[in-house]
């Protein structure tokens, strides 16, 4: 037993890497259901006690979550934004929403100063698909429009620990807006982010600060 338990071990820790791959390179997308244990058993090539105990492992450090009788879903993109997941998850609405204004009026600051001729090009077609998933009426792909092109926005402040740490709070702030947006797409609730985008464009800090700062705020009026 002794000689086949770091054999064991080893290969659970190749299949943790597999996994986690599938998720940070985003071909399992947060929300998403991953395949059932025996599709990874046969995908992987590797026992179920194998693929159970990766699973258990990734879902412990917060990247997955197992919901009896309905399967596997991502969660978030790394172990740190699975830890801030799970310890804001029952955070006052007011003081995330006050978190996010804060990060993103900072980022868009930052943005109309630093961006590059791609990030404008990168935002303009974010902001496109954005408007085109509102209009397709759908909640959840509103929802990640949205919420990638707020995240592109902190990119384009070029500052890689402020990316990095917006990044992490992804799943959490996704969380929010889900709750705001709910299952249907009220046209009275829509926020024009153009503004927000032009005057990044222009090297309008104060302006780029401002938009940012109110749309992370309007979540408390139940705008998005």
């Amino acid at each position: 037993m002794a000689l086949t338990s770091p054999r064991r071990s080893a290969l659970a820790d190749q299949v943790i890497a597999q996994l986690r791959n599938q998720i940070t390179s985003g071909e399992w997308p947060v929300g998403s259901r991953i395949p059932t244990e025996p599709e990874l058993v046969e995908q992987l090539r590797v026992a179920r006690n194998t693929v159970r105990e990766a699973v258990r492992a990734l879902a412990h450090n917060g990247l997955l979550d197992i919901r009896q009788g309905s399967g596997t879903y991502v969660v978030a993109t790394s172990e740190l934004a699975g830890v801030m997941h799970r310890r804001f998850a029952d955070a006052d609405p007011q003081h995330i929403a006050e978190l996010r204004s804060t990060l993103e009026s900072s980022a868009a600051r930052l943005a109309a100063a630093r961006r590059t001729e791609r990030d404008l090009k990168q935002l303009d077609m974010l902001m496109e698909r954005r408007e085109e998933t509102w209009a397709d009426g759908d909640a959840e792909a509103f929802v990640e429009a949205d919420a990638t092109l707020h995240l592109a926005v902190v990119a384009a402040s070029h500052n890689d620990v402020l990316t990095g740490l917006y990044a992490d709070l992804g799943s959490l702030l996704r969380d929010r807006l889900r709750s705001n947006v709910g299952r249907e797409l009220r046209p009275e609730n829509h926020m024009d982010h153009g503004r927000l985008v032009e005057a990044i464009r222009a090297g309008d800090a104060e302006t780029a600060a401002a938009e940012a700062a109110s749309h992370a705020l309007s979540c408390l009026v139940d705008r998005v």
